[in-house]
């Protein structure tokens, strides 16, 4: 697993700077990006409100509670772009997840991952050039982003948060 992670860092090396500097918005409408965490271990997450994947919330949430003093933020991006499973607005995706799971970590303006309307970020990890090649495949898929904001390894969304892969890859990158 470490000479995967650590192929996965190499590959991800010219990527930093460029993803880094990439603006999004919060679900408030302020600027961010992933600049605004740095020195931190991100795990930026596509998120969607009626999909079968949906408690992973719960997940993400302990996960954050658990590491966040050691260093871990945890990014939600709701996003619509598969099946129409986050149909709402800014504000009613908000409500569901503070309502539903008690989430206390970022939440993102909603956006697309995928197909002509790709957000930059999105492109930069999972785009043709990106650091992980390849469309997201669903919701609640994940990229854990370095202290130095280099993207360090890809989960696919069936990947539970608190799995011992996340957990391995996330304390790994933690201790560095």
């Amino acid at each position: 697993m470490k000479a995967l992670m650590a192929l996965f860092a190499f590959a991800g090396c010219a990527f930093a700077g460029e993803i880094t500097a990439i603006p999004f918005k919060t679900i408030g409408g302020k600027d961010a990006s992933l600049a605004d965490y740095k020195g931190k271990v991100v795990l930026v997450v596509n998120t969607a409100s009626k999909c079968g994947l949906t408690p992973q919330y719960e997940a993400l949430e302990a996960t954050y509670k658990k590491y966040e003093s050691k260093g871990l933020v945890i990014i939600g991006f709701p996003c619509n772009d598969f099946g129409g499973q986050e149909p709402g607005t800014l504000e009613e995706i908000q409500k569901f997840c503070k309502g539903t799971y008690d989430v206390s970590f970022p939440l993102m303006d909603k956006i697309h991952v995928k197909g002509p309307e790709q957000h930059p970020l999105y492109a930069a990890l999972s785009g043709e050039k990106g650091a992980f090649p390849g469309d997201v495949k669903w919701n609640f898929g994940k990229f854990l982003i370095g202290k130095d904001g280099k993207p360090l390894a890809r989960f696919e969304p069936q990947q539970k948060p608190d799995s011992p892969e996340v957990v391995t890859a996330i304390e790994e990158a933690l201790n560095k």
